[in-house]
């Protein structure tokens, strides 16, 4: 029988700019023991044990950030099978934040907050990874992603999706 499949669930959401433009990110820059350090990131984080999804993105949101996001769009799921530092699962609910209030901080304990042209994304340090689901976050079709990202030593070794 199969090992039960256990992975630490979190969220990653992406704010957008009132212009649609630009989306708010986060340059892991400040801790160099970060297994992110010097990526640039969506803002989110672990569930806790207490809340559902939507209300752990907008924790996170207003936690790394300072806004309170208003409207919250579930984009898609990633499961991430040996992410961690030590080959932990991970599976990630991923959302777009289209409306939000406030006005965003600085930076945060992991690093500088950025707005960043969402046409200028694929220049940025980041995981190789995110540039392959990151256009689906952005796009216009009104269907989910759900992928499956497996790791290997820091590394990227698979990558498959289905949209519904």
């Amino acid at each position: 029988m199969p090992a039960v499949h256990r992975p630490i669930l979190a969220t990653l959401g992406y704010v957008v700019s009132p212009e649609r433009d630009r989306v708010l990110m986060v340059h892991r820059n400040k801790r160099p023991t970060d297994l992110h350090f010097g990526h640039y990131n969506g803002l989110g984080g672990k569930l806790e044990s207490d809340e559902d999804v939507v209300s752990g993105i907008r924790r996170e949101i207003y936690e790394e950030s300072g806004l309170v996001a208003d409207a919250v769009t579930l984009r898609g799921t990633i499961s991430w099978p040996g992410f961690g530092r030590a080959g932990e699962d991970w599976f990630g609910f991923i959302f777009r934040i289209d409306e939000w209030r406030g006005e965003a901080y600085p930076g945060n304990d992991e690093g500088t907050l950025h707005w960043v042209k969402i046409a200028d994304l694929e220049s940025l340090p980041m995981w190789d990874s995110d540039h392959l689901f990151l256009p689906m976050v952005f796009d216009d079709d009104p269907r989910s992603f759900h992928g499956w990202m497996p790791f290997h030593a820091g590394r990227m070794v698979d990558w498959s999706y289905v949209r519904a």
